[in-house]
């Protein structure tokens, strides 16, 4: 692949004649393309210092103990889950992302968490079920609170927590602009300690790699890169432990870092240690606050003021009145259904049944037609529109076979014929009988005279 360079060109610059130009013209920018880089997720030093959260309000103390409760929550879940440190090293770093592009007011910290740890556990290639995340959290959350555990009840509270958790994942995905891929100094610190020929020192490798998991719950990956992290968690565990390293130059001048920045990652992950520990419950509620009170200062605006952007990106409340005609498919206005042919065919039935002025009730078309006809008058008889006889309407199947006058003469040729057969055979029947006399006797019978 070959590289490309980018030729940036004032606004105000003289261009050439005729040449075209590509891309979209936005304000004094022209957009032409979208690049994906690492480079893309250190944020710059105006949005860092101006954090979503703190435009509406939230102190940044208080942010700054979300930040490392949400991270705490997805480490120890991760330990649970059984997922490997790479997995959850991607989670906290995702959640620290999603809440520089979002405020910790208009979003729950335990759901962004849940689906940070769903979505890491499918980036690397480790995936859990969603009712795995949720009964991991939901062990947390009521481990501390009293002894005896009570495992998640399968209701409707559960049902709505998974979808909120698939929303959040939803929503985390369309803020970072699907690049979640994420660089990690792991292996970048093993390298650099050979380099050093201190990877046998197992006291420094080990606190080296200690300190860089405690780098996560901080913003450092969203400021410097993984190199410099790398260099500044060797820094800080060689002065720690006191072990000399190369300075004629100095050894990070190898690894592209410089000591301001080292010093400036080295400070953010001493400072973790003397943040006071505040539960999140006590945290949520400081949110909670902070939300009525923003929600009420919006109330005295009005819903026709314009809500203030969150660094270009609209909020989760846009009031629905923004538009100056409502859409056809929009839930504010109220859709009349369709009535169907049959319920239409009712209300017919029923505006004919009416009474009129006069108190009679409005009979139907056919039933005014009949009382039209006289009484003397028999109905007449429907005849076939098709045939005037009614034999030959029916089908051909149903349709009997008329006899001619030859078959007829021929049935009653065979009924008399029949009659005479039968008298034929009473009389020889009866002759038999009378012609019939004993075998075995000799005496004779004398017939008396009348």
């Amino acid at each position: 692949m070959l590289p490309t360079t980018e030729v940036t060109m004032a606004p105000g610059e003289l261009r050439i004649p005729g040449e075209a130009e590509e891309g979209i013209l936005i304000g004094d920018k022209r957009y032409s393309g979208v690049t994906l880089t690492l480079d893309n997720c250190l944020l710059s030093t105006e949005r860092l210092e101006r954090s979503p959260s703190a435009e509406q309000g939230l102190p940044p103390d208080t942010e700054e103990q979300l930040r490392t409760q949400g991270c705490e929550l997805i480490q120890a879940a991760g330990i649970l889950l059984r997922l490997p440190q790479v997995a959850m090293a991607t989670g906290q770093i995702l959640f620290q992302r999603f809440f520089y592009c979002k405020s910790f007011i208009r979003h729950c910290v335990e759901t962004v968490a849940m689906a940070c740890v769903h979505l890491a556990s499918k980036i690397e290639e480790e995936p859990r079920r969603v009712r795995d995340v949720l009964n991991v959290f939901h062990r947390l959350k009521h481990s501390k609170d009293s002894r005896t555990f009570l495992p998640l009840a399968l209701d409707a509270n559960y049902i709505s927590m998974k979808s909120q958790v698939i929303k959040a994942e939803r929503r985390v995905l369309k803020e970072l602009g699907f690049c979640v891929h994420v660089k990690h100094p792991h292996k970048i610190i093993v390298m650099y300690l050979q380099v050093l020929e201190c990877e046998k020192n197992t006291k420094l490798v080990q606190m080296a790699w200690n300190y860089m998991n405690d780098s996560l719950r901080t913003d450092v990956f969203l400021r410097f890169s993984a190199e410099t992290v790398a260099c500044a968690c060797i820094y800080l565990s060689a002065r720690s432990l006191q072990i000399p390293l190369p300075d004629q130059p100095p050894w990070f001048w190898l690894f592209g870092a410089s000591e301001e920045d080292l010093r400036e990652v080295c400070h953010r992950i001493l400072r973790l240690y003397t943040l006071p520990q505040v539960s999140l419950p006590k945290l949520q509620q400081l949110v909670a606050e902070c939300r009525q009170v923003l929600d009420s200062v919006r109330g005295k605006i009005g819903l026709g003021g314009a809500l203030p952007s969150v660094n270009g990106t609209p909020t989760l409340d846009v009031p629905t009145s923004f538009s100056p005609t409502s859409k056809a498919g929009s839930p504010a206005t109220v859709q009349v259904t369709q009535e169907s042919s049959l319920s239409q065919v009712a209300l017919k039935k029923a505006c004919r049944k009416l009474t009129n002025g006069d108190g009679k009730t409005r009979l139907s078309r056919s039933d005014e037609r009949r009382e039209a006809q006289p009484e003397s008058q028999s109905p007449k008889r429907r005849r076939s529109r098709s045939v005037s006889s009614p034999t030959r309407s029916l089908s051909p199947v149903h349709r009997k076979k008329q006899p001619t006058d030859r078959e007829r003469d021929r049935e009653k040729e065979r009924e008399r014929e029949r009659e005479l057969g039968g008298e034929k055979n009473q009389k020889l029947q009866q002759e038999n009988i009378m012609d019939q006399t004993p075998s075995n006797s000799t005496e004779s019978f004398v017939i008396p005279d009348k």
